[in-house]
């Protein structure tokens, strides 16, 4: 029988490549999940996730599908697969960063994280149980241990009691999800989140409690949360050096194409953000040769192809000068267009990464790449 995961190449440190197995479908690694937060990924059709951007996994968040649409409409429509159609895997966030960040008047016991909702004020609460049932419900593939979200500027003390309370809930979620069945005839699994803050010493006593709990795979939560990114990158090689190499490795909420690349070079497997759609709604595309702003003057008579080099229809279909007389029109058209390059662009980016891990030469390929991307065009 094959195993959750496979790795093809690479080991415990260095660039990795490989696949995780699930019931709906093989997601080849390294991978970026485009974020969709409500049950959509903004602005893009399931058709174009599938064919122009290629995405092989989405992801949901718990808080914002428990708020709406409920678990109740979730559970009768048969699971969020069937109700927004997406027939390939799903991973869903345990929503503890959104209780951290967007919900009001949130209070923090050892039980569970009281809060009120950001949409109508209404109260609830979250707890590591509760939200294993809603994440069965929801029907995720890859369900998210509840953790408390360190910010990045916690001092040791804060950020060592934090870590602690995210290990007691982890026990408690992975006794209510290995004492429930899977909910809608496929599996699902379950991933621990490492946390610690900024502190080599709590990174490291967190990655190896997490190891100890041998899941089928790991994440590495509460960076790119105000840290310096130079202190990102040194806690993703503490925590690598860590957790098996055996099981996929999950960067969450991370990042930039440079993020992507230095995270890969260091041992992760998955990674997901909402940078792609966000910045793109605002005029920023990332592309092969560098970042451009759409709202820029300098693209208003340019009417060569947004991306030539891309095989994405978008890129080809409609030029820099009309993408930007989109924008500064404030046509929907243009978030939408945005979205779809960006998010396209990004998996081209880890399946070329992919490419190079197994030719052997991703350490000569991945310098040149990093200063492409980078550069402002």
């Amino acid at each position: 029988m094959k195993g959750f995961f496979e790795l093809h190449k690479g080991g415990t440190v260095g660039p990795r490549a490989g696949v995780v197995h699930t019931d709906h479908g093989d997601i080849l690694t390294p991978i970026f999940m485009p974020v969709g937060t409500v049950g959509t990924v903004k602005g893009v059709h399931r058709s174009e996730l599938e064919e122009d951007i290629k995405a092989q996994i989405i992801l949901g968040n718990t808080y914002h599908l428990y708020l709406r649409p409920g678990t109740d409409i979730l559970r009768r429509a048969g699971g969020l697969h069937k109700f927004n159609g997406w027939d390939r895997p799903i991973l869903t966030d345990s929503g503890g960063f959104q209780v951290f960040s967007l919900a009001d008047n949130r209070k923090l016991t050892e039980e569970g994280a009281i809060f009120r909702s950001h949409i109508d004020g209404s109260k609830h609460f979250f707890t590591p149980e509760n939200v294993v049932d809603i994440q069965r419900t929801i029907g995720a593939d890859i369900m998210m241990a509840f953790d408390e979200c360190t910010p990045g500027t916690a001092d040791y003390k804060y950020a060592k009691n934090s870590m602690e309370r995210t290990h007691r809930w982890l026990k408690r979620g992975l006794e209510r999800f290995d004492s429930t069945p899977d909910k809608y005839g496929y599996s699902q699994t379950f991933f621990p989140i490492v946390q610690g803050c900024v502190y080599p010493e709590l990174r490291r006593e967190s990655a190896k409690f997490i190891a100890d709990q041998g899941r089928e795979g790991n994440a590495i939560g509460g960076l790119a949360v105000g840290e310096p990114t130079e202190k990102m990158y040194e806690m993703i090689e503490v925590v690598n050096d860590i957790l098996p190499k055996d099981r996929p490795r999950y960067l969450m909420g991370v990042g930039t194409p440079a993020n992507l690349l230095e995270g890969i070079e260091r041992g992760v497997d998955m990674f997901d953000c909402v940078m792609p759609t966000r910045n793109g709604r605002n005029g920023m595309l990332f592309t092969r040769n560098g970042i451009m702003n759409m709202k820029n003057k300098k693209w208003a008579d340019d009417f060569s192809p947004i991306d030539p080099e891309s095989d994405c229809f978008v890129d080809l279909q409609y030029s820099k000068a009309y993408l930007r007389h989109l924008f500064v029109s404030q046509e929907l058209l243009a978030m939408q267009i945005a979205s779809i390059h960006n998010l396209a662009f990004y998996l081209w980016l880890v399946k070329e990464a992919r490419k190079h891990i197994i030719a052997g030469d991703f350490h000569t390929w991945k310098p040149m790449m990093l200063e492409r991307v980078t550069r402002r065009l």
